[in-house]
């Protein structure tokens, strides 16, 4: 007996068609988070369930799941009796994802940096930086931003906590709605790729006081910057519905 026919006679449906929706869902869920990462959907869009399925030529359902999945992680908000939104961030959550990153971060920097990092770490976190020039002079700030948590991703890792990982996981999302609102220009924040020259150099020095300083201030820069491109949208908007009356 095959292990579908033992499936089928222990009352129990085969495994192969649910192992097809949670791949179809998996397929529709990165597309859509990959569609708010890059601002294809923009802050304050509602996701309609019945035009993204005919957009993605899927059924209701993988759609369904897939916007569940993204409201888990805080990429999208459903309102009810409204639908489903892309979050549109206030300065107070801007101020607080930064304010757990910090926390989350502060704890892998310690493990990483008292247990001596290793140079396969290093090596790997200057290449990011590099990359991150590379992408600057491009003006591909997507790409920066990309990099951005992909170098602050490797630390987290490197500490070996699955528990922090999942922490920063769960910080991820939020913070890519963050970045997005100045992926696409600031050239005030060129001092990104100082900073991460610095933070490797204070990993590599074991630097454990001075690290910990300076990501504070990496994150405080990312808040300043942040909090005042609410504002200019905030001036701005207010200026079209002026022009509106």
């Amino acid at each position: 007996m095959t292990t579908e026919d033992m499936t089928t006679a222990l009352g129990r449906p085969s495994p192969v068609n649910p192992i097809r929706r949670r791949t179809l869902t998996s397929q529709v869920t990165e597309q859509l988070r990959d569609g708010i990462h890059r601002g294809v959907f923009l802050p304050g869009t509602q996701l309609h369930e019945t035009e993204l399925a005919e957009r993605l030529g899927v059924s209701r359902g993988p759609v369904r799941e897939s916007l569940q999945r993204l409201i888990q992680e805080g990429l999208l908000a459903s309102q009810p009796h409204r639908g489903v939104f892309v979050p549109v961030l206030s300065e107070d959550d801007v101020v607080d994802v930064f304010f757990a990153r910090e926390a989350v971060e502060a704890a892998a920097f310690r493990r990483v940096i008292t247990a001596r990092a290793s140079a396969e770490l290093l090596d790997a976190l200057r290449r990011v930086v590099d990359d991150m020039a590379t992408a600057a002079e491009d003006d591909n700030w997507w790409g920066v931003a990309d990099l951005d948590l992909s170098f602050h991703r490797m630390v987290v890792e490197a500490a070996g906590s699955h528990r922090l990982n999942r922490m920063f996981d769960t910080l991820v999302s939020e913070t890519r709605l963050c970045l997005n609102m100045y992926a696409d220009l600031e050239p005030d924040r060129m001092d990104l790729l100082p900073e991460h020259r610095g933070l490797v150099d204070l990993i590599a020095g074991a630097d454990l006081p001075t690290a910990l300083t300076t990501l504070r201030q990496h994150f405080d820069e990312a808040v300043v910057t942040l909090r005042r491109r609410l504002r200019q949208s905030a001036t701005a908007d207010g200026g079209t519905q002026q022009r509106k009356r």
